[in-house]
């Protein structure tokens, strides 16, 4: 099982473990997607050890971060990430985001603001896309499903069946750690109440939108969808790249992967956060 060394911060009067890296000038911070913490950026971080400081963490609830009985809301855990950075990371840095982190960073955006040098996106929940319209449907079957699953996972041979679609991506040792530590009774119950987050914030995101990112920013679609999924994935790309044409500095970019594009193309995710650490920094750029 990997042996990264970690300490706990207090953001929001809760406590969150964060796993820091790497050396160099330069900063990067990791947030991960629903159900997944800190162990999901294991295939890219050693990438770019040598170039620039690492930070992921365990969102409150998950991993090796403290519990908590809340109901967060996108909104909290975007207070969360803001509050981290403003901790631990003492200059500007790079924000990279995976799936349903995609809203935790893009509603961060409007405090970090100076801060960041670059934000990169890996297929990003578009809350525009048609598929969201009955989003709230959806979330109370796959929250059913879950709730049976929460009480099965106890039972380690069916953790390891419910856990398949990580198991099949990440790296051996990663995933012994996720499955030691997410796909456990309290990890599955703090990804139905992130699901309910997702779906809370579909509607206040599609009502009044989070600013847009004045930084570059770097949007990476997966294109290979489910099987069955094919037309809802178009869909879902398209409202992707819709949004990133609207930002001052932004690319959108397909790649061959399945949605966790950090662990089945971790190069081409290092190589695009390279990009921004090879731009001249702006050193005295800090917020305020």
């Amino acid at each position: 099982m990997r042996q990264a060394e970690g300490r706990t911060v207090q953001v929001n009067g809760r406590s969150v473990h964060v796993e820091e890296s790497g050396s160099g000038p330069d900063w990067v911070v990791f947030e991960a997607g629903q159900g997944l913490g800190r162990t999901c950026w294991d295939s890219v971080v050693p990438l770019l050890a040598g170039r620039a400081r690492l930070v992921a963490y365990d969102r409150a609830g998950f991993g090796r971060s403290g519990r908590t009985t809340a109901q967060l809301g996108i909104d909290d855990l975007a207070a969360d990430l803001v509050a981290l950075v403003e901790a631990v990371v003492p200059d500007r840095c790079v924000l990279v985001a995976h799936s349903m982190g995609g809203l935790v960073a893009r509603r961060a955006v409007e405090r970090l603001g100076p801060r960041l040098r670059g934000l990169v996106l890996l297929d990003p929940t578009p809350e525009t896309a048609p598929a969201y319209d009955t989003f709230d449907q959806t979330v109370g079957r796959v929250d059913r499903a879950m709730g049976v699953s929460q009480a099965l996972v106890r039972f380690r041979p069916l953790a390891r069946m419910a856990s398949g679609h990580v198991r099949r991506v990440f790296p051996a040792d990663t995933y012994a750690t996720m499955l030691a530590e997410d796909f456990v009774p309290d990890g599955i119950a703090q990804t139905r109440k992130e699901l309910k987050a997702v779906a809370a914030a579909i509607p206040q995101f599609r009502s009044e939108p989070p600013g847009l990112p004045e930084c570059p920013t770097v949007l990476l679609s997966a294109s290979r969808p489910a099987r069955g999924r094919e037309q809802q994935h178009a869909a879902l790309a398209e409202h992707q790249r819709r949004w990133v044409e609207t930002l001052p500095d932004g690319r959108f970019e397909a790649v061959d992967s399945g949605h966790f594009v950090q662990a089945e193309q971790p190069a081409i995710v290092a190589d695009r956060i390279g990009h921004f650490l090879d731009r001249a920094p702006d050193r005295h750029a800090r917020s305020a």
